[in-house]
């Protein structure tokens, strides 16, 4: 199967003051030399990288065990705790949705240099990988969604139940651990040009440190005690991490499996439901596979995106523009039949 060569067509620059050319990176620049870190190709991730992959995915684990054995011995978890956990996992969620996803990747929304810098930081504290690399992945999964070169289709296998089945854990948690990496070089070149990216993007190991490290000098600081330092980094960095990872997750795989479809698509992107309000809206994954540049996911009547809504105070502030909000005229082009009343 050969491959395309990207146009990004709903995935291009994001920001203000990022450079708007196919190969942004012009050769004896002062960002040559640096852009040569990635590869025009796909690359073999190192060894050492790959373990650390094994440690962000299951260190949350482990602290998810520890946290409920915590609980049972100490009836309960703290209002400080549920707390610290709650504010972080709203601040490195809408990193994800609003930062990595619907402005780095599809241009929903244009923003300034401070909330660009702010949103990919907030992303990066996730520890879903650097924004570059994000940002690759997901436009390649655009490209060949469900298809051949597809990272993470459920599809991968076949549609036989037990296929499916593979397909599943493979789209959910497997192909993390596949140590091909997608070429940013190709797919990600805007980002690429951008310094303050770039930057933030090397700086990955650090930010995601202080992800859990925040947390745990917050529970100190509300407490005063180890224990609940403790907690807090158990619960706030952690459990919250865990909890967005396998939201994210669940849009990868669950969204291309089970759902309604309403609007038209070249693949298996569905809308769930029951997991728009934890995922801030990107549940409604049939429209945006639909519409990819659209700022607002959940259209239709009662359809609940926080992250539009977040995107929409970014604007009415300042610090949003050329937002790319539904229209009646995109909706109905795209809508197999009418909507819902």
């Amino acid at each position: 199967m050969s491959i395309p060569t990207p146009t990004f067509e709903g995935v291009a620059l994001t920001v203000t003051d990022a450079r708007p050319t196919a190969d942004p990176v012009a050769p004896g620049s002062p960002d040559a030399a640096e852009a040569q870190d990635y590869g025009t190709s796909t690359k073999r991730r190192p060894g050492w990288e790959q373990a650390l992959v094994y440690v962000v995915v299951g260190l949350p684990v482990v602290g998810l065990i520890v946290g409920v054995v915590l609980a049972a011995m100490f009836g309960g978890i703290s209002g400080t705790d549920v707390g610290i956990a709650f504010l972080f996992y709203l601040i490195s969620g809408f990193g994800v949705t609003v930062g990595f996803h619907r402005l780095f990747t599809h241009q929903s929304f244009q923003t300034n240099r401070p909330l660009k810098i702010a949103l990919a930081i907030a992303g990066s504290l996730a520890l879903e990988g650097p924004v570059i690399r994000w940002v690759a992945d997901h436009r390649k999964h655009h490209a060949f969604s469900d298809d051949e070169g597809d990272p993470h289709s459920p599809w991968r296998f076949g549609d036989s139940p037990r296929a499916l089945f593979k397909g599943l854990l493979w789209a959910h948690t497997g192909w993390l651990f596949d140590r091909e990496q997608t070429s940013a070089r190709r797919w990600a070149p805007d980002l690429i040009a951008d310094p303050d990216l770039r930057k933030i993007n090397k700086l990955f190991p650090v930010i995601a440190l202080s992800s859990l490290l925040a947390p745990t000098l917050m529970g100190y600081a509300l407490t005063g005690t180890a224990m609940g330092a403790f907690t807090a980094y158990i619960w706030g960095g952690l459990v919250r991490i865990l909890v967005v990872h396998h939201v994210t997750w669940s849009v990868n795989s669950l969204c291309h499996v089970i759902g309604e479809r309403p609007y038209k698509t070249m693949d298996q992107a569905s809308n769930v439901s029951w997991l728009a309000i934890v995922s801030f809206g990107e549940s409604w994954h049939n429209l945006h596979h639909a519409d990819p540049k659209c700022a607002r996911h959940g259209v239709e009547k009662r359809q609940i995106d926080t992250s539009a809504a977040v995107i929409e105070l970014f604007e009415k502030a300042g610090w949003a523009t050329n937002v790319r909000w539904p229209t009646e005229k995109r909706m109905a082009r795209i809508r197999k039949e009418p909507a819902p009343m």
